[in-house]
């Protein structure tokens, strides 16, 4: 093998050693298809990965009749895609038994696409080839574990429905678009003083995620368990209540959230409404029609519905009404009106779900009226803090879809300040043919508000930017979240006001 062949050689190897679609699919939470996806994506973001991932194709397919080709094909592999950090800079590769396990797996895989091309043809060949392959083998390898992965898992499943039935609380399943952790985390405190209540931390809302919230959390004395289910496609929800099935279910709202994934809305209500398929009583924010629907549905079930909304609809269970600067609120429950106060973090539709499990777990609501001044707003939803330097800041990282950041930019209006408002922001993603109009959509909304829009990273950046359009509102484009945060450390000092809405992990372009 002469002095090109071996470059290429090692090149291809040195590429396949870099575990960036690993890392992807990690992030991903290891779904078939979805470092595909992100290929993709790297491909489309920007003119120079374009050109440079046609070119280490283009140059592949020539080496089979013209080897020095090849060489091109392997610098080019080695440093594609430009942008895609090796390591991660929010998202640090973890080298856990599944990840291990995967990668084995896809380093077997390509080592017998190396070998069959190398004797077919040649080994430089087969390694480039190999080397190119590499994210389109990690799905591959995701589909053959899948099966194995699910029963590695039943374990701890196993384990979890174990110890469901020893110490056997009371469950609440909590399901939705967008509004899903909030509720969770209202429920609980609403519940606090009068039950030893356990909720699923973070976004542990998966099979795996629950399982382990039961086993490492749910304590002798449990009295209710507060679990968050969250859904990729349809079925999932059901599977999750088939070990944990929920005694009161609710669902917070339907929105194109993951509509990347299902395709449809209608896609998304059905996969969301299996909650209810096991549960005797269903709570439902009834102010989406859809959701509505899904209400009357299950009453002629024989289903328990406590239909909740933010008007003054007659036939709710729990309305929660805000005055129009959305500091105040009448709650009606049990034909009793109250006056109540909504921290800057609240939506009033997740809030009113919340309150109608604790009626139905019969907390009284005097005692409900008088915990709703203590309610922790969830992290990075909507949180107000003023830094050092005296700026507003709005963290709602953890948002992404168009309703709640409608109401984000509608919490940075009403800022008492004087100075700039600013909105740093990535946009929206996962929400399939509705993505790009409901980037521009939220823009548009932006320069309404803002003086200056912050746009990160590419994944948006020309819905973003069509929305922002030619108006008073300036617009800066920085590449990253930490190149954002430096702009604004950098620019704005006391009086001002920025909202940081939603954050890209660094796998997206």
């Amino acid at each position: 093998m002469n002095l090109a062949a071996s470059i290429v050689v090692l090149a291809c190897v040195a590429a396949c050693g870099v575990p960036r679609w690993l890392r992807v699919a990690q992030r991903e939470h290891y779904l078939a298809g979805s470092v595909t996806r992100f290929w993709v994506r790297w491909l489309r973001a920007g003119p120079v990965n374009l050109v440079l991932g046609l070119l280490l194709v283009a140059a592949a397919v020539a080496g089979a009749v013209w080897s020095p080709a090849l060489l091109v094909s392997a610098i080019a592999v080695v440093v594609w895609p430009i942008g895609l950090p090796i390591r991660g800079r929010t998202s640090k590769l973890a080298l856990t038994r599944r990840l291990r396990t995967l990668g084995t797996v896809v380093y077997v895989l390509l080592a017998a696409v190396a070998a069959v091309l190398a004797i077919v043809v040649s080994l430089p060949l087969g390694a480039a080839v190999a080397a190119i392959a590499f994210p389109f083998v990690v799905d591959v390898a995701l589909v053959v574990l899948a099966p194995v992965e699910a029963r590695l898992g039943a374990r701890y499943v196993d384990d979890a429905r174990a110890k469901l039935d020893k110490v056997r609380p009371r469950v609440v399943a909590v399901t939705g678009s967008f509004g899903k952790t909030s509720t969770k985390e209202h429920i609980r405190d609403l519940l606090g003083d009068r039950y030893l209540v356990v909720a699923s931390p973070a976004s542990f809302n998966n099979r795996l995620g629950l399982a382990r919230a039961v086993n490492e959390h749910l304590q002798p004395g449990t009295e209710v368990f507060v679990a968050e289910m969250g859904m990729y496609a349809e079925g999932e929800i059901r599977a999750l209540c088939e070990w944990l099935p929920p005694e009161i279910a609710v669902l917070t709202a339907v929105g194109p959230v993951h509509l990347e994934r299902l395709g449809s809305i209608e896609a998304i209500v059905r996969a969301k409404a299996e909650i209810f398929e096991r549960a005797p009583v269903a709570v439902v924010n009834v102010d989406d029609a859809r959701l509505a629907a899904v209400a009357d549905d299950l009453t002629q079930r024989g289903v328990r519905v406590r239909r909740c909304g933010t008007t003054d609809a007659p036939n709710l269970d729990v309305a929660l009404v805000p005055t129009p600067d959305g500091a105040m609120a009448r709650l009606v429950v049990d034909g009793a009106e109250h006056t109540v106060r909504l921290g800057d973090g609240t939506h009033a539709s997740n809030l009113a779900c919340a309150v109608a499990v604790a009626r139905e777990l019969d907390v009284a609501p005097d005692r409900i009226v008088a915990r709703l001044d203590r309610l922790a707003v969830p992290t990075h939803r909507l949180e107000v803090r003023t830094s050092e330097r005296g700026v507003t800041v709005i963290d709602d990282t953890f948002n992404a879809n168009p309703d709640g950041a409608r109401h984000a930019l509608d919490l940075l209006a009403r800022v008492d300040t004087a100075g700039r408002r600013v909105v740093v922001t990535p946009g929206m993603v996962e929400l399939g043919a509705a993505q790009a109009d409901a980037n521009e959509q939220f823009a548009r909304l932006a320069t309404a508000t803002a003086d200056t829009l912050v746009v990160v990273g590419r994944t948006n950046r020309a819905a973003l930017l069509r929305g922002a359009g030619n108006g008073a509102t300036t617009v800066e484009c920085v590449p990253n979240r930490d190149r954002g945060t430096a702009w604004v450390r950098t620019t704005l000092g006391s009086g001002d006001a920025v909202l940081y809405e939603n954050d890209l992990p660094d796998h997206y372009p």
